[in-house]
């Protein structure tokens, strides 16, 4: 078995059949068939199911392609901690972030890179999750922070912290637009079920968040008012702020309105809603080693805004707050 076959085998199943991966390889068809054939023959299996429409995974192949991404990514995690050995870091890396882990960590990553890495460029990428998983799969990005909502097989995913999602509207005593009456004030706590009685701003179905709010709401028989749809952070807040209706984020990205009195928070409770944060790359393009490198001083500015209280959240691997 070759190193080549497993990178003929990975590339027929992102393509999904052997003319497509022969164009991206730049191998000649017959030859890039004959590659997959000996490779079965090798492991005694069958990897694809052959039809008309092209060429998809057996649970074998499946099992066998999760396998070859990661000795692929550990012989390249190998070969750059060799190269960067006295070596001073060079290069752009290109860091996806969503909006919400831009706004905390941007700062104080950009010092941080200048101070240890003058000589590597950071060029960071924001946007929504959905967008930057895709970016990422496709190799427009080295890295990102990415929330976890589903495996991939394709994706490395490290987790980061846990944060707990928080219900968020106007300081104003009058409640939103179109509730009704209403409320005095915001409770401090409200259960899953009491938000169906509540105008929503939401993002839209495929971001990040959006999915994690609509996954807790199903899994509980809750279905939400929303009344708009809108991708972007800044203009919900505004909206929110304008008492037009109520949204669901995190803590930390309402920190500064929270503090400036322009926004009040609610924890949900009955269930938590919360989001797990992690740092990921595609397992078919290693980051080098500057990316690397960003890579850990991303997880020191996390950690240090957990630690410090920036962050309301939770470091992996630690007992969430009660």
């Amino acid at each position: 078995m070759e190193l080549r076959q497993l990178r003929y085998l990975i590339g027929v199943a992102d393509a999904g059949s052997l003319l497509k991966a022969s164009k991206l390889l730049h191998l000649a068809q017959p030859a890039l068939g004959q590659h997959i054939v000996a490779l079965e023959e090798e492991l005694g299996a069958t990897l694809f199911v052959r039809s008309s429409r092209g060429m998809a995974l057996t649970d074998n192949g499946r099992r066998f392609v999760e396998h070859a991404r990661k000795v692929l990514a550990e012989l390249e995690a190998a070969k750059a901690s060799v190269q960067a050995e006295g070596q001073l870091l060079t290069g752009e890396v290109i860091l996806g972030l969503p909006t919400t882990v831009a706004l905390a960590a941007t700062v104080p990553l950009l010092r941080l890179v200048r101070t240890r890495l003058p000589l590597v460029r950071l060029r960071i990428v924001e946007s929504h999750s959905g967008f930057l998983r895709e970016w990422l799969q496709a190799g427009r990005l080295e890295l990102s922070i990415l929330f976890e909502d589903r495996q991939e097989p394709w994706l490395s995913q490290r987790q980061l912290l846990t944060e707990q999602l928080v219900l968020v509207g106007a300081a104003s005593a009058a409640g939103p637009a179109g509730s009704g009456a209403g409320t005095p004030s915001m409770p401090r706590e409200v259960s899953l079920r009491e938000l169906s009685r509540l105008p929503m701003i939401l993002p839209n179905t495929e971001h990040g968040l959006r999915r994690i709010i609509d996954a807790a709401c199903r899994a509980n028989g809750v279905a939400l008012d929303v009344v708009a749809e809108i991708d972007s952070l800044p203009a919900v807040k505004t909206a929110v702020a304008a008492g037009l209706a109520y949204t669901i984020l995190s803590p930390g990205s309402v920190s500064e309105e929270l503090r400036q009195g322009q926004l009040r928070q609610a924890v949900i409770r009955d269930p938590e809603i919360r989001r797990t944060i992690c740092s990921c790359f595609a397992l078919t393009r290693s980051p080098g080693p500057a990316a690397r490198a960003v890579s850990e001083l991303v997880d020191e500015v996390i950690r240090e805004l957990v630690l410090t209280g920036q962050w309301p959240a939770t470091l992996a691997g630690q007992a969430p707050m009660p």
